[in-house]
C-alpha cells in the first residue's frame, strides 16, 4: 500500500492545461475518485500518477519518494482502462497472465496467481475461454483481475463501468468497492458519474479546467460544496440567483418577490452581493417542519412518476423550482402546490466567475 502525493502537478499539451498546479495527498488503502465533467482533465491526471504522463512541471510522490521520472513500469501500478484494452486472440488464462509473463515469472507460480486472481474477481472456469465469448461484465472482471496478478501496490481504473448497462454498473462497483477493502490497497478512481463516485469513494476531488474545485467526503462534497459549480454539479438542483439584503442570522436574500434564509458554509458572501441559492429537491417537505423553513409557493408545470416519489417542477414567480413529492401527495398540473425548505438546506453561495 502506498500514500500518493501530488504537489503543483501541472500537465500541458501545447496551450491546453489538462492538469492546472494540482495538490493532494491519497491516504495509504484509500479509495480516491477524480470526479468531473468530460475534458476536465482527471484522467490525465491519473496517467500522470500512473507514469504513463510525464507532468510539465510538478511532483509526484509515493510514501514520500520522488517517482515523477519513473516510468510506469518502475512505479508498481496497475491500471483498469476504459475500453479493457484486452487481447482477443488470446484466452482469458493467458490476457490475465501476460502482466507476469512479461516480468518473466516462473511458469508454476503463473498458473497459481493467475487462479488466485480469477478467483477474487469471481470467474473461475472461465480461464479458456476467449474475451469476445464473455458478457461486458466479465470483460470487465478479466480486466481486474490482469492488473490484480501482479500485486500493484496502487490501482487505477479510468472510467471501467462506462460501458455496461445500468443495473450492471451499480453491480460491479460494489463488488470493486468490496474488493478494495478486502485488498486495502490504494485506489484512485476517474468517473464523471456523481451517483458512482459518492457510492464508492471514501474521499472524492472535483476537477475543473484542470484544477482540483473541492477535495472531500462524499457528504461534504454534496452537502457543504464550496463554489456553485461543484453545488450544481453534484446532484438536483435549483439555481436562483438574487441580491443578499442580510448577512445577520443566516443570509437573506431576495430573488424577486421571492424571500429566502439559509446558511453561507463560505464565510464570503455579504450585504450587497449578488449570490447563489442552491436548494435539492429532496430537502422539501409538503408538511411546514417544526425547524426554521422557507416556504415556496407555485404553480405545478409539469409531474413526472419516477418511483419512490413524484418529480414536480414549480413556476415560483417566474422561477422554475424542482420538488421530489412524496407519493400519494396530490400535484395536479396547472394546480397550486406550496412546499417548504428548513434553512439548514438552504445552500447559498457568492457568485464567482
Amino acid at each position: 500500500m502506498v500514500e500518493i502525493e501530488l504537489r503543483n502537478l501541472t500537465k500541458l499539451f501545447g496551450e491546453v492545461v489538462a492538469a492546472d498546479h494540482v495538490n493532494l495527498t491519497i491516504e495509504d488503502g484509500e479509495f480516491f475518485t477524480l470526479l468531473g465533467p468530460s475534458g476536465c482533465g482527471k484522467t490525465t491526471t491519473m496517467r500522470l500518477i500512473a507514469g504513463l504522463e510525464f507532468p510539465t512541471e510538478g511532483q509526484v510522490l509515493f510514501d514520500g519518494q520522488d517517482v515523477t521520472g519513473l516510468p510506469s513500469f518502475e512505479r508498481n501500478t496497475g491500471m483498469v482502462f476504459q475500453n479493457y484494452a484486452l487481447w482477443p486472440h488470446l484466452k482469458v488464462f493467458d490476457n490475465v497472465a501476460y502482466g507476469l509473463n512479461v516480468r518473466k515469472i516462473p511458469k508454476d507460480q503463473v498458473r497459481e496467481r493467475v487462479m488466485d486472481a480469477l478467483d477474487q474477481v469471481e470467474l473461475e472456469g472461465m480461464e479458456d475461454r476467449f474475451p469476445t465469448q464473455l458478457s461486458g461484465g466479465q470483460q470487465q472482471r478479466v480486466a481486474l483481475a490482469r492488473v490484480l496478478v501482479i500485486n500493484p501496490a496502487v490501482l487505477l481504473l479510468d472510467e471501467p463501468l462506462s460501458n455496461l448497462d445500468a443495473k450492471l454498473r451499480v453491480q460491479m462497483r460494489e463488488e470493486i468497492k468490496a474488493l478494495q477493502r478486502r485488498l486495502k490497497i490504494t485506489t484512485v478512481y476517474v468517473t464523471h458519474d456523481q451517483e458512482e463516485a459518492m457510492s464508492v469513494s471514501d474521499r472524492i476531488a472535483i476537477q475543473d479546467h484542470g484544477k482540483v474545485r473541492q477535495i472531500g467526503s462524499p457528504t461534504e462534497i454534496y452537502n457543504v460544496p464550496h463554489d456553485v459549480f461543484i453545488a450544481t454539479f453534484m446532484g438536483r438542483g435549483t439555481l436562483l440567483r438574487g441580491e443578499v439584503t442580510s448577512t445577520e442570522d443566516g443570509v437573506h436574500m431576495s430573488v424577486g418577490n421571492i424571500k429566502l434564509q439559509g446558511l453561507d458554509s463560505t464565510g464570503r458572501i455579504k450585504q450587497g452581493d449578488t449570490a447563489a441559492c442552491v436548494i435539492r429537491p429532496e430537502n422539501y417537505s409538503i408538511e411546514e417542519p417544526d425547524e426554521p423553513s422557507n416556504a415556496l409557493e407555485g404553480e405545478v408545470e409539469w409531474t413526472s412518476f419516477i418511483g419512490p416519489y413524484t418529480e414536480v417542477r414549480l413556476d415560483v414567480d417566474g422561477n422554475k423550482v424542482l420538488v421530489d413529492v412524496p407519493l400519494g401527495a396530490v400535484a395536479p398540473v396547472g394546480g397550486r402546490f406550496k412546499v417548504y425548505i428548513p434553512y439548514n438546506n438552504t445552500i447559498m453561495l457568492p457568485l464567482e466567475d
